[in-house]
């Protein structure tokens, strides 16, 4: 069992860390599991995204919440078990906001990490799914913990509520 540990990410803003303080993620290539996901978009992420590209393809409304799509690829490798991926997912395997734009969604930038609010404190650990389909876990020096405020953004703390896995 891990102990918890709190940690300040950015000035003002602490997280809770729930998972082994030695694990270590980068993106490797080819891997694009967190594409498969639905993309919740955050007032500021919306804006964002409005500022870099048209929001009338790619943005959905589900349950008074906006999304980024997802959408049918052709391709048989960069998809999920029913052939659909993020939109902004290229053929080349890269994300056009981030290979583009050098942006990317809030909840994009959380992979492969969780986040749920327990006791009004922000909690992190590692998505449960994560330990079998992404590839980036422990494969670099690159340790999670040293650098939490790339994969958590500031705006997390300004949300009422910043959990990262919601069931539709």
């Amino acid at each position: 069992m891990i102990e918890p540990t709190r940690i300040e990410v950015h000035p003002g803003c602490e997280a809770v860390v729930e998972f082994d303080p030695d694990l270590t993620f980068e993106c490797v290539p080819d891997c694009t599991w967190c594409c498969h996901h639905g993309v919740l978009l955050y007032g500021k992420d919306l804006h964002e995204l409005a500022q870099r590209e048209s929001l009338n393809d790619p943005v959905k409304q589900l349950r008074g919440r906006d999304f980024v799509r997802r959408e049918e690829k052709d391709r048989d490798d960069h998809v999920d078990v029913d052939d659909h991926a993020c939109y902004f997912l290229r053929d080349d395997g890269l994300c056009a906001l981030h290979a583009e734009h050098e942006w990317k969604p809030t909840r994009c930038s959380v992979f492969p990490l969780e986040v749920h609010v327990e006791h009004g404190d922000i909690h992190v650990s590692i998505r449960e799914e994560a330990h079998s389909h992404c590839d980036g876990l422990d494969v670099s020096e690159r340790r999670l913990i040293d650098h939490l405020d790339a994969f958590l953004p500031r705006l997390l703390w300004e949300l009422d509520d910043p959990t990262t896995k919601i069931e539709l």
